[in-house]
C-alpha cells in the first residue's frame, strides 16, 4: 500500500511538470511574446536562466544567416528550424527519493531509531532555475509516544496559593498523562526575575528577606532569575517533594523574568534531561506579562542574550544580572531548535497578551490558568491533545535562491494550496504535504544546498539535498583557437566567442570595419534608427551601447532590462527579473510589477475557508464582498445572513456542549469569541444584532452578536433557553366552559337589550299618537247640548233690537 501511495503520488508530480511547462508556452504563444528570442543570451547558459522552456541549439551549422542569439528559442521552434534533437540543451528539473523508510503506527516496544513519523527521509534535487518540481511528504503521529514535561512556575509572591495547589501535582497528572502514553517523565523549575533594580527589592533590608515589612506574608525567600530544581524523572513522587520545599519570593515590578528560564529550560539539554526520542513539553505558569528584551536596559544591562546555557553548579542561572532578557525571535528559534513545545498556562487576564505572542513563536499554545491552579491538570492534558492533534511543517536552513511552496490534504482528503498545517486530528492519521522547489539564481559552480523539512516539535526530519543544473553539457566539447572560428575564436555549443576585436558568427570581421550596406541589416524596419539608436552596427549586427542603468540586447537593440514597471521605486518589486520590457515574475508573485502576492494562507479563517466566504484573496490578504463584512479574514460580519446561524454553533458548544462543534479542540479552535450569560438579554443596543434559535428541546434560545471598538467579537446570550410550560387540562377546560358562559350571557344581555328598545319605541309611538288627540277622557264628541239659543233682529223706526 504504501509503494501504490508512493507511485501514484510521483505520477502525479510528473504529470503536473508537464501540464505546467505547456501551459507556459501556450501562455507566451498567446501574448505573442518569446521571451526565449528577447536576444539576452549570448552563452548557453544564460539561456537556460532566461526561463525554463528556453532550450539552445548546439548544432554547428544551425542559424548561420540569423544572429547568434537565435539559438536560444523553444524546443519545438529550434526543431521546426533545422535543429537535431541531440544538440537541443534544455535540461528538467528532477527529484530523487533517497532514503523513504515506511511510517510507523506506534513507539511501544520500538527503540528511538525504528519510530518513523515523516516519509521520505533523504530526497535530492537536481533543479534548473525557473523550473519547479515536486516531491510529496507524509506525516504520521504515532500512539503511546514517550513524554518529557517540564513544569516551570513562576514563584513571585501573588503564585502563593497556586504553589499550595500543586504539591501533590506529580501524582495526579503522572495518573492523567497514563492515559496517553507509558513513557511519561516530570521535571520541575522555577523563576522570578533578574535581582536587580528595578526588577527587584535591593535594599540591605531586603537582601535576605524580599517581604521584610509586608504584613500580609512577611517571609519569603531572595529574589532568583531562574533555578532548575528536578531533572526529568519518571518517579513522580521525586516532585511531590520538590514542589513541597519551595517558598515564594517576592520581586518589585509586576512583570516577571519567565523568559530568561524558558530559554535556558530549552538549551541546557543535559541538565534538564530532555530525550530526543520523546515528545518535550514545557510548561511556564505565571500570573503575570513577561519582560522582553531591551527591558534589561533599566537595570544597566546593554549585553543582548546570547542563547546559551548559563547554569552554575548549583543548577541557578547566573547570566541573570549580566545580559538582557531574551528576544521573541531567539526564543523561538531555540524552542524550534530543541523540539520543545511551549504551554503558556496563564491567568484570563493577560491571556490575550500570550496568545499574540503565540504568532510569533512557533510551536506554542495558550490556555487559561484558573487563579490557584486548580485546572492545571485538565489543562496540561487539554494542551497536549491539541498540540497531538496538529501537524505543521518547518524550514530550517531555507536556501534564499529557493522558492518553496505547499499544499496540504488533511483528514478530509482536499488539497489546500499555500497550507502547510493541519489540525483536528486524531493519533494515527496520515496527513500529506505537497512541497514545489524553484531555483531563482544559479550559485557557485559546484556548490550544494541543503535544507530540512521537519514537523514542529517532531525529532523526524526530512533531509533535502539541493543540485544545481546551470551548465550545459555541450561546455564540456569547447574548443579554444579553433578554426571554425578563424583561429582567434573559441568554439563552444555550436558557436564562436571571438577574441577581443572581432566580431562574426567566424570571427571573421574586425571592429571599426562598416559600411552603408551593412546598416540596412541593422534596422529593425525600414524608417527605423540603426540598432534603435542605442548601439553600432558593425559587420552587419548591432553592438549595443553600455547603460549604467543596465544591459541594453537584441538583435536590434530593441530590448534592456531596466525598462520594466516598478513598485516603490523597485524594478519588477524585487520578485520578478525585467526582460525587454516585461516584468517575468519570480514563482508565488504575478502582477505586472510583480507586488502581487499569490501565498493564501494569510487569508485562510478559523474555519478553514479562504476570507471565511465572504470575500477574496488578492495579493495575501482578504477583500471582504459581503456587505458588513470585514477583519484580516472577513470573519466579522455582524449584518451577514449567516452571522446568527455561524455564532449560534458557538453558542451551543460553549454553552451547553451541544452541536456541530461539541467536539472540545473543534470547539476552541474556531470559537474564540468572548460569551456573556445574562439573566435578561437587551436588546435595545443599536450596534448589537439579536439573534434567536429553537433547542432540541423545542425551546427558544436568544443572544445578541456585536463587535467592539478593538475589533473583539461579544456574545450576550442568556444563561438558560426560554421554555413555554404545558398547559393544564382543567385549566383549560374551565376556561372554554367559562368563554361558552361568558358568550351566552353576552348573547342574552344583547337580546335583552334590543327587547328593551323595541319597547320603549313602541311605546313612545303610542304616546305621540294619544297627544294627538283633542278630546279628554271625560268628553263625548256625539253628545249635544238640549237648549239652543237663537238671535233674532228687528227693525224698528227708532233703531234695531
Amino acid at each position: 500500500m504504501e509503494l501504490f501511495q508512493q507511485a501514484q503520488m510521483w505520477n502525479i508530480m510528473h504529470r503536473s511538470t508537464f501540464y505546467w511547462v505547456v501551459l507556459e508556452i501556450f501562455i507566451y504563444s498567446v501574448k505573442g511574446l518569446n521571451v526565449c528570442t528577447s536576444g539576452s543570451a549570448t552563452s548557453c547558459e544564460e539561456c537556460l536562466l532566461i526561463h525554463p522552456s528556453c532550450a539552445w541549439c548546439a548544432q554547428e551549422d544551425f542559424g548561420m544567416t540569423r544572429t547568434l542569439t537565435s539559438r536560444c528559442d523553444l524546443s519545438q521552434n529550434l526543431q521546426k528550424r533545422g535543429c537535431d534533437v541531440r544538440f537541443i540543451e534544455s535540461p528538467s528539473s528532477t527529484a530523487s527519493i533517497q532514503m523513504s523508510r515506511p511510517l510507523s503506527s506506534k513507539s511501544n516496544g520500538q527503540t528511538q531509531f525504528d519510530v518513523v513519523q515523516i516519509q521520505p527521509q533523504r530526497i535530492s534535487l537536481n533543479l534548473r532555475p525557473g523550473d519547479p518540481t515536486w516531491f510529496g511528504v507524509q506525516v504520521r503521529p504515532v500512539e503511546d509516544y514517550p513524554v518529557d514535561l517540564y513544569y516551570l512556575m513562576d514563584l513571585s509572591l501573588s503564585m502563593k496559593d497556586d504553589l499550595d495547589t500543586i504539591l501533590n501535582l506529580g501524582t495526579k497528572l503522572a495518573e492523567e498523562m497514563g492515559k496517553l502514553t507509558s513513557n511519561f517523565r516530570l521535571g520541575f523549575g522555577s523563576f522570578v526575575d533578574k535581582n536587580i533594580s528595578p526588577f527587584s527589592y535591593t535594599a540591605p533590608k531586603y537582601q535576605d528577606n524580599p517581604c521584610s515589612g509586608y504584613k500580609l506574608f512577611p517571609t519569603c525567600v531572595p529574589s532568583f532569575g531562574f533555578r532548575h530544581i528536578l531533572s526529568l524523572t519518571d518517579k513522580v513522587d521525586r516532585f511531590n517533594e520538590e514542589v513541597q520545599k519551595q517558598m515564594v519570593s517576592r520581586n518589585r515590578d509586576a512583570p516577571e523574568g519567565g523568559f530568561d528560564a524558558i530559554l535556558q529550560a530549552a538549551v541546557c539539554k543535559k541538565r534538564i534531561g530532555w530525550r530526543k526520542e520523546a515528545y518535550h513539553l514545557l510548561v511556564f505558569a505565571t500570573d503575570d506579562v513577561p519582560h522582553l528584551a531591551l527591558d534589561g536596559k533599566l537595570g544597566g544591562l546593554v549585553q543582548p542574550h546570547d542563547g546559551m546555557c548559563h547554569l552554575d553548579d548549583k543548577n541557578e542561572y547566573d547570566a541573570s544580572t549580566k545580559m538582557d532578557y531574551p528576544s521573541l525571535a531567539l526564543l523561538g528559534e531555540k524552542l524550534a531548535e530543541n523540539n520543545i513545545f511551549l504551554i503558556f498556562a496563564v491567568t484570563k487576564r493577560h491571556a490575550v497578551l500570550y496568545k499574540n505572542l503565540t504568532a510569533l513563536i512557533p510551536g506554542t499554545t495558550v490556555e487559561i490558568l484558573e487563579t490557584d491552579s486548580k485546572n492545571i491538570i485538565q489543562l496540561i492534558v487539554t494542551a497536549y491533545n491539541n498540540i497531538r492533534s496538529k501537524v505543521e511543517l518547518s524550514v530550517w536552513d531555507h536556501p534564499e535562491d529557493l522558492s518553496l511552496g505547499f499544499s496540504a490534504t488533511c483528514q478530509d482528503g482536499q488539497s489546500l494550496p499555500g497550507l502547510r498545517k493541519c489540525a483536528d486530528l486524531k493519533i494515527g492519521e496520515t496527513v500529506s504535504f505537497n512541497v514545489s522547489v524553484e531555483a531563482r539564481s544559479c550559485p557557485a559552480p559546484g556548490k550544494q544546498h541543503t535544507f530540512t523539512i521537519k514537523p514542529v516539535g517532531f525529532k523526524d526530519r526530512l533531509e533535502v539535498t539541493v543540485d544545481y543544473q546551470c551548465d550545459c553539457g555541450c561546455t564540456q566539447l569547447t574548443q579554444a583557437n579553433s578554426s571554425r572560428c578563424s583561429a582567434i575564436g573559441t568554439y563552444t555549443c555550436g558557436m564562436c566567442r571571438c577574441e577581443p576585436g572581432y566580431l562574426g558568427a567566424r570571427c571573421e570581421c574586425q571592429e571599426g570595419e562598416a559600411g552603408g550596406g551593412q546598416l540596412n541589416a541593422c534596422r529593425e524596419a525600414e524608417g527605423k534608427q540603426v540598432c534603435s539608436g542605442r548601439g553600432e552596427c558593425i559587420c552587419s549586427q548591432c553592438l549595443c551601447y553600455e547603460s549604467e542603468f543596465g544591459k541594453i540586447y537584441g538583435r536590434f537593440c530593441e530590448c534592456d532590462d531596466f525598462s520594466c514597471a516598478r513598485h516603490k521605486g523597485i524594478l519588477c518589486s524585487g520578485h520578478g527579473e525585467c526582460h525587454c520590457g516585461e516584468c517575468k515574475c519570480h514563482a508565488g508573485y504575478v502582477g505586472d510589477n510583480c507586488n502581487c502576492s499569490t501565498e493564501t494562507a494569510s487569508c485562510v479563517s478559523d474555519d478553514g475557508q479562504i476570507c471565511s466566504g465572504r470575500g477574496s484573496c488578492v495579493c495575501g490578504r482578504c477583500q471582504c464582498t459581503e456587505p458588513g463584512a470585514f477583519g484580516d479574514t472577513c470573519e466579522k460580519c455582524p449584518t451577514c445572513p449567516d452571522a446568527c446561524g455561524t455564532k449560534r454553533e458557538c453558542i451551543e458548544c460553549r454553552l451547553f456542549g451541544s452541536g456541530r462543534l461539541a467536539d472540545n479542540q473543534t470547539c476552541q479552535r474556531q470559537c474564540k469569541d468572548e460569551i456573556i450569560t445574562v439573566d435578561t438579554l437587551k436588546t435595545d443596543d443599536p450596534n448589537a444584532v439579536l439573534c434567536l434559535f429553537k433547542t432540541e428541546n423545542d425551546c427558544v434560545m436568544k443572544f445578541t452578536y456585536s463587535e467592539h471598538a478593538n475589533g473583539q467579537s461579544v456574545l450576550t446570550a442568556l444563561q438558560e433557553p426560554e421554555c413555554g410550560a404545558a398547559p393544564d387540562a382543567m385549566t383549560v377546560l374551565l376556561a372554554v366552559v367559562g368563554s361558552i358562559l361568558l358568550v351566552g350571557i353576552v348573547l342574552l344581555a344583547i337580546w335583552k337589550l334590543v327587547i328593551t328598545i323595541h319597547d320603549r319605541r313602541e311605546f313612545a309611538r303610542f304616546q305621540s299618537a294619544r297627544s294627538r288627540a283633542r278630546y279628554e277622557m271625560a268628553s263625548n264628541p256625539l253628545y249635544k247640548q238640549p237648549i239652543s239659543t237663537h238671535t233674532v233682529e228687528t227693525v224698528y223706526n227708532g233703531g234695531v233690537h
